[in-house]
């Protein structure tokens, strides 16, 4: 979207504020209303994604139902030219996670001002049935005031659908999901919660509780592992602030906070005198410590019912033959070493029937794919088959602990108790963040976005970098991080910047170095005699008010003091005088020695002094050296002493700081 573009007539984009993978953010100014706003547009590639469209309306939805001063306002939801986008209050500041690693350690009393606004937000959504489910400190804005605003609804829902949430689908940031989440399981209100709990254990800590090399692994350590204790990074948390965060991250539900409600009632007492002592919160009910699972039919169970059939097998058969009419030779049979050979057959034919009972049958592999391990173990299950041996690898399609494929793959016929083979997803790919100072920033902001890279820019004037060129990033190179959830700001490069030049007369040497150096200008120094006081500024070019790029030569005149008058000079007068007297015979052999006064036009503005400067040729001097630098204000004119041969010509020329020739004459005669 090109800057100036007025969406509906009505939103003119201003900047872009973030581009993500489905929706780009941008600074707009309101012309009816006069005012900011952060418009967020539908990428136009998918303007025809009707899962990216649903996921768009549902953030518009959610938000025009909820009135809290902590939650970002939406003004207006529209479409331009089959462009849809919606209107949000524009926040002026950072988010929680930036806020934390700005301020961190912070005081107890701060974070619960803090947490208690994103409660109340919270708690609104959840009055009005919809759950954030991706809670977590870039979803809470912090305003210049260091107020909160939670924001990006986007994959919220109605409480009255949470039994229709698909459980083989993974939603929210890992590092701040619930159990229910990682295990795919319905989300309900305490998955807010617990993320809450995540989000008030990073502030108290300035980390994350569970780290790991893979999101599937973070997973796991949310519904396995025991929740890190804050009063390891810091003993003087208060326990009863520790216990919110246990209690709020508690693995079963029902040992969880209930409602915001409940949890925003603790928090506000956890500082409180008469909770000093209080003792370190524990789940109600704690069976050897250990999570259980349901167990599987003992094989002894197993063998006795099978035993118990076949009995009850031989019991039948035995009533059968005993309706049997003996015929004459059933008793030869049951005499003697006979009687062997007809057990022995009937025992085979009844082993024959029993087997055929037990052959087993021939099932199809259910699909598994985007089942976890546990809910495809039960599929098997059902279907009379078993969970064979399970790999892992990276998929950008399924999301990780989710299946990607089988072995036998879905469809193919088995026989009943085969053991079915699946790969099961590690989610994406962690990569080694690039090292992009000094690169173009267009061209890095569309290969990153391509990787599904959410990128933000911000500006500053650079002496060292080119315009366009980062200067800096804020993932900083070699760090692993999964692309499609990253986000990076870049600092970009708006060049060297103009400066107006101050008036910097009577600044002391030191003075101006300084201010070279903070402008960064490259500072020429000329000494020059003059009444002002010893190493003050007399004058300057370019003069006071110019505008310059910084790198600009920056020329000052130094005062030396004044001049004295040398012996040498007294000389000169007393020969000059007797060489007057002289014969025209000693002025031939001498040379001949007057003076002449210089016009010298000014060509600075309102009077402020330019550094001119004089050279002289003649028999003393030549144009290769400096004969005299002097500051003009006004038209001026300088008297110079000239020596030359009989017969010879004297030169003179007065140049500008900038080089310019002011005036110049190459036949100065007596």
């Amino acid at each position: 979207m090109r800057e100036g573009y007025a969406l509906s007539g009505r939103y003119k984009i201003v900047r872009s504020l973030g581009e993500g993978g489905m929706a780009n953010v941008y600074l707009a100014h309101d012309l009816i209303l006069n005012r900011d706003v952060a418009v967020k547009l539908l990428r136009l590639d998918l303007r025809d994604d009707q899962a990216a469209i649903r996921r768009f309306r549902r953030e518009a939805n959610s938000l025009t139902e909820l009135v809290n001063p902590y939650i970002v306002n939406i003004y207006d939801v529209d479409e331009d030219n089959g462009m849809q986008y919606l209107v949000m209050e524009y926040v002026d500041g950072t988010d929680l996670k930036e806020y934390i690693a700005r301020n961190h350690p912070m005081p107890y009393a701060r974070i619960i001002e803090i947490f208690l606004q994103i409660l109340s937000a919270v708690d609104e959504a959840h009055a009005h049935g919809i759950i954030h489910r991706d809670l977590k400190p870039q979803n809470i804005l912090m305003d210049k005031n260091g107020n909160v605003k939670v924001t990006d609804f986007g994959i919220a829902v109605a409480a009255a659908e949470e039994t229709m949430t698909r459980t083989n689908t993974l939603m929210g940031s890992v590092h701040y999901i619930s159990p229910e989440q990682a295990r795919g399981s319905i989300i309900t209100r305490q998955s807010d919660i617990y993320s809450l709990g995540i989000v008030l254990f990073e502030m108290l800590t300035g980390h994350v509780p569970y780290e790991g090399e893979t999101a599937v692994s973070i997973a796991l350590k949310h519904y396995q592992n025991e929740m890190p204790s804050v009063r390891e990074y810091d003993k003087k948390i208060p326990q009863a602030l520790e216990n919110v965060v246990l209690h709020a991250t508690a693995k079963n539900l029902n040992d969880r906070y209930q409602n915001v409600a409940e949890m925003e009632r603790d928090l506000r007492t956890s500082l409180s005198s008469n909770r000093i002592n209080e003792p370190k919160w524990h789940p109600a009910i704690v069976v050897d410590g250990e999570t259980k699972v349901l167990p599987t039919l003992d094989k002894s169970v197993t063998e006795q019912e099978e035993s118990d059939q076949v009995k009850e097998l031989e019991a039948e058969a035995s009533e059968v033959l005993g309706t049997f009419v003996k015929p004459k030779w059933w008793s030869f049979l049951l005499k003697g070493r006979h009687k062997w050979l007809l057990f022995s057959a009937i025992l085979i034919l009844f082993s024959l029937v029993f087997c055929l009972m037990l052959r087993p049958k021939d099932v199809a592999v259910p699909d598994l794919r985007g089942m976890t391990r546990s809910e495809a173990s039960r599929m098997l299950k059902d279907e009379k088959l078993s969970l064979g041996k399970v790999s892992y690898r990276y998929s950008e399609k399924f999301s990780y602990n989710q299946i990607i494929t089988s072995d036998p793959e879905y469809g193919t016929k088995v026989k009943e108790n085969t053991a079915v083979n699946v790969i099961v997803s590690k989610g994406l790919e962690k990569v080694k963040f690039g090292n992009y100072r000094g690169r173009s920033y267009n061209s890095v902001k569309k290969f990153l976005q391509k990787r599904g890279v959410t990128v933000y820019k911000e500006t500053k004037y650079s002496n060292k970098y080119a315009k366009g060129e980062i200067i800096g990033q804020s993932i900083p190179p070699k760090e692993k991080i999964v692309l499609s959830q990253a986000t990076v700001s870049f600092t970009v490069s708006l060049g060297a910047k103009n400066i107006m030049l101050r008036d910097l007369r009577g600044y002391s040497l030191k003075e101006v170095q300084d201010y070279a150096e903070e402008s960064s200008l490259n500072l020429i120094i000329k000494r020059i005699d003059s009444d002002e006081p010893v190493n003050t500024v007399v004058a300057q070019y370019p003069v006071a008010n110019t505008y310059v790029g910084r790198g600009s030569n920056l020329t000052v005149s130094i005062s030396a003091g004044k001049k004295e008058e040398s012996s040498a000079s007294s000389s000169s007068s007393s020969f000059s005088s007797s060489s007057s007297s002289s014969s025209s015979n000693e002025q031939e052999d001498r040379g001949l020695n007057f003076t002449k006064s210089i016009s010298i036009p000014y060509k600075g503005e309102d009077g402020h002094p330019v550094i001119v400067s004089i050279y002289v040729a003649d028999k003393n001097h030549n144009f290769n050296k400096v004969y005299k630098t002097m500051p003009i204000s006004a038209d001026a004119s300088e008297t110079v002493n000239f020596s030359v041969d009989s017969g010879q010509v004297g030169k003179y020329k007065v140049v500008a700081a900038d080089g310019t020739v002011l005036v110049e004459d190459d036949n100065v005669t007596p």
